[in-house]
C-alpha cells in the first residue's frame, strides 16, 4: 500500500525537523531518526516536534521533543567523543541523595542517544534579575539547598578524586592555551618558574580543604527552574564530570560565575550564608573555618583562582581548537577575577605580576582592601 498524504506529510515534517538540528554526517542524522522512531511509541513522543534545546562546551547537544502532556529532552553525545556512562551513574547518585536531576528514560549507549525527562523550561540564569542583585537572594538560597544536599551525601571511593595531578593538568591549560595559543606569548625561564611555583602553591593550599562530592560546574546556567511552582528544589544538570574534591570548589564556582559577575558584597552575603549552614552541619571543622569566616573565604578565593585559570585556558581551547568563539568573549571576566584575587594576597604577588605582563597591564601598587 502506498503512503497516504497524511503519512507523507508526517514523514516530511520529521525529516525537516531532524535536518534543522544540523549534523556533521548524514549517517548520524539517519541513525538518530531510526532511534527516535524506536522510542517514540513507548514514550508517546511526537517526533516531528524535535527541536534544539541547548548545547554545551563539549560535543554534547540537547533537543526537546513533545509528548501529549509535556516534553522530554534528548541528549546527543557521539560515543567517539563523549562517554555518557558517568552521566548515568552520577544521575543515579544524585537522585539517591535527594537532588532533582533528569531521569534516564532510554539510552542507546552504542550510538550515544539518550532520552531524559524535562526538568523545566528555564535555567536559574534566565530567572535572575541582573539589574537588581538584592532580588536574587531566594534563588541563591535554593542553589545552596541543592549544593548542601549534594555535599552531605559525600563519601570517598565513589567518584574520581580531584587530586594534585588533575589540578595541575587543569592549571596547565592556562599557559598552554591561553598564554601560548591565544595571547601568542612565550614565557621566559623566570616567568615559567614563577608560574609553576604559583601553581604548586595553589594546588597544595586547595587540597588541604575537606573533601566532598564536587559538581565541578555548579552555576546558574546548570540549575533549572522546575515546571512545578510548588517544587522547592532547583534541577541540577551537567554533572557528568563530578569528582571527590575540595569543599570550596562548588561555592567558588557558584559565586564567581563564568558568565555573570556579582558585586563583592553580594558574593560575601551568599558565601556567609553557605558558611553558616555548612558549619551548622559540621562540615567546616578545618583550619579555624568553623569560627573564622575570613579563613574560609580566603580558601574559597584560592579555589576560585585555580578554577579561573583553568577556565581561561579551556575557553581559549574551545575557540582555537573547537571553533566555538563565543566562549572566549568571557575571558576578560576571568582575568579580572584572577587579578582581583592575586592582589589581595602577598603570596600571589608573583602571579599577579606575571598576569599583568601577559595582559599588558601597568602594575598598580597599594590596594585598599588587601589581605595577608
Amino acid at each position: 500500500m502506498s503512503p497516504s498524504p497524511q503519512d507523507f506529510t508526517a514523514d516530511h515534517a520529521l525529516t525537516s525537523a531532524i535536518q534543522l538540528l544540523g549534523w556533521p554526517q548524514a549517517s548520524r542524522a539517519q541513525a538518530f531518526a531510526h532511534w527516535l522512531e524506536s522510542v517514540s511509541t513507548t514514550h508517546q513522543l511526537r517526533p516531528a516536534t524535535v527541536r534544539a534545546a541547548s548545547a554545551d562546551a563539549s560535543f554534547r547537544r540537547y533537543f526537546r521533543v513533545d509528548t501529549p502532556e509535556s516534553s522530554l529532552i534528548i541528549m546527543d553525545a557521539p560515543p567517539d567523543k563523549e562517554n555518557s556512562q558517568p552521566f548515568v551513574e552520577i544521575a543515579a547518585l544524585m537522585h539517591a541523595a535527594g537532588l532533582l536531576v533528569p531521569k534516564v528514560l532510554a539510552w542507546d549507549a552504542d550510538q550515544g542517544f539518550m532520552l531524559l525527562d524535562d526538568l523545566g523550561p528555564n535555567t536559574m540564569m534566565q530567572a535572575l534579575d541582573q539589574g537588581h542583585t538584592e532580588r536574587n537572594g531566594v534563588l541563591f538560597g535554593r542553589a545552596l539547598d541543592a549544593l548542601l544536599t549534594w555535599q552531605q551525601a559525600s563519601r570517598p571511593d565513589v567518584l574520581p578524586t580531584y587530586d594534585a595531578a588533575l589540578l595541575q593538568r587543569e592549571l596547565q591549560l592556562f599557559p598552554d592555551w591561553y598564554v601560548a595559543q591565544h595571547r601568542g606569548k612565550t614565557l621566559d625561564t623566570a616567568q615559567a618558574l614563577a608560574l609553576q611555583n604559583s601553581f604548586s602553591l595553589l594546588v597544595t593550599h586547595n587540597l588541604a580543604a575537606p573533601m566532598v562530592f564536587v559538581h565541578r560546574d555548579f552555576m546558574p546556567r546548570n540549575l533549572m527552574m522546575p515546571w512545578d511552582p510548588q517544587e522547592p528544589r532547583l534541577g541540577v544538570l551537567d554533572f557528568q564530570d563530578a569528582v571527590f574534591g575540595p569543599i570550596t570548589y562548588d561555592i567558588a564556582s557558584l559565586m564567581r560565575d563564568a558568565f555573570i559577575s556579582w558585586e563583592e558584597d553580594f558574593c560575601l552575603d551568599v558565601t556567609v550564608r553557605y558558611w553558616e549552614r555548612a558549619r551548622a552541619l559540621g562540615m567546616l571543622y578545618h583550619d579555624g573555618w568553623h569560627s573564622d569566616f575570613g579563613a574560609f573565604y580566603r580558601s574559597v578565593e584560592w579555589m576560585g583562582l585555580q578554577r579561573h585559570l583553568k577556565v581561561a585556558g579551556i575557553f581559549a581551547r574551545l575557540t582555537l581548537r573547537d571553533g566555538k568563539p563565543k566562549y572566549l568573549a568571557d575571558t576578560p571576566r576571568f582575568i579580572a577575577y584572577i587579578r582581583a584575587t592575586c592582589s589581595r594576597y602577598r603570596e600571589l604577588t608573583p602571579l599577579l605580576r606575571l598576569i599583568d605582563d601577559i595582559e599588558g597591564h601597568q602594575a598598580v601598587s597599594g590596594f585598599a582592601y588587601g589581605r595577608v
